[in-house]
């Protein structure tokens, strides 16, 4: 199981009341329900609008499931943001 960094942004970084805390997950999946688990309630549905970099790389469609976590990796939860 990989270990590595979840870091929040904006609306995440609110709802989880952290801007960063480690993971232990060996798929995006399984670290995102992590989170859910370590943060019920808002965070769950910020989760669902957000985009995901895995160690600076989009995530983009990809099921969360195929997405590997690498060891001392990143993951940032970007919630949409407005503006232009």
């Amino acid at each position: 199981m990989a270990a590595g960094t979840i870091r929040y942004w904006a609306a995440a970084k609110a709802a989880a009341g952290v801007a960063e805390e480690p993971y232990r997950a060996d798929t995006l999946a399984e670290a995102l329900d992590g989170a859910r688990e370590r943060h019920p309630g808002e965070l769950a549905r910020v989760l669902a609008r957000c985009s995901f970099l895995i160690d600076g790389d989009p995530v983009g469609t990809r099921s969360h499931e195929t997405v590997r976590l690498a060891e001392g990796g990143t993951v940032e939860v970007l919630p949409p943001f407005a503006g232009g």
